[in-house]
């Protein structure tokens, strides 16, 4: 496949998930009344997952695609950032906005407005960490192709943050008004300007030692996801998109 087709293909990938994350996320009201909030959640898992790991599939596969913009690959100091960044981008990427056994259903899922740990950084964590990923990751593989994945899954994100908060303003009204007026989208904003202040103590959960421990995994499994992602590409990707 050229390589400017591999760019277009990933651009309608993250539009796919675009329009299944957020339009999920539009429908959730409506779609839980009419078939409960653990039936929703199940469907809009089984729908949203997939997008997401093949989005992520073919990114892998295809990320050293296009022209070579710059190589800084070899360079200690410049790897050392990268890992650097990408630590903090998964800090922020966890789930902070839902407990972890909503998404199964588990326990039945509910939208919440939360103020603590992260959220006193930043009220979109997960937009912010997917921010600070794209930067990281182009840095370091510096091709056209994933410069392109970045710009939309940044895009995406600056979406994602507008229609998160309208929605959080509809269903929560004055709440949400003063939740918005003592945190800041842009981290750290709020911290300086003395509307929020951070507690160490809220960071200390079992949450974040597994982000950590799921980090140093990750670190050290990144030549096997390599030749994973190069087998499923060569097999079932290709039957699909070549």
């Amino acid at each position: 496949m050229e390589t400017h087709k591999t760019s277009l293909l990933i651009l309608g990938l993250i539009l796919i998930f675009a329009v299944i994350h957020s339009g999920g996320a539009a429908l959730r009201s409506r779609a839980e009344a009419f078939m409960g909030a653990r039936l929703w959640r199940l469907l809009f898992v089984s729908l949203s997952l997939p997008s997401a790991l093949i989005l992520i599939s073919y990114f892998l596969a295809h990320r050293y695609d296009g022209i070579r913009l710059w190589n800084f690959q070899g360079n200690h100091y410049v790897f050392l950032l990268v890992w650097i960044l990408t630590a903090i981008s998964f800090l922020f990427l966890y789930p902070a906005t839902y407990n972890l056994l909503e998404i199964p259903s588990v326990l039945k899922p509910q939208v919440r407005i939360y103020g603590t740990g992260i959220m006193r950084i930043t009220r979109h964590p997960q937009a912010f960490g997917q921010i600070i990923w794209c930067l990281a990751h182009t840095l370091w593989i510096g091709t056209s192709f994933t410069f392109i994945t970045s710009i939309g899954l940044i895009l995406h994100h600056l979406f994602a943050i507008w229609h998160g908060d309208k929605r959080l303003e509809i269903k929560f009204g004055e709440e949400f008004y003063k939740y918005k007026e003592s945190t800041s989208i842009i981290p750290f904003v709020a911290i300086f300007d003395g509307r929020q202040q951070i507690k160490l103590k809220e960071f200390f959960k079992l949450s974040q030692i597994g982000i950590l421990i799921a980090i140093a995994i990750i670190w050290w499994s990144h030549k096997y996801i390599n030749i994973a992602v190069t087998t499923f590409n060569s097999s079932f990707m290709s039957k699909i998109f070549n």
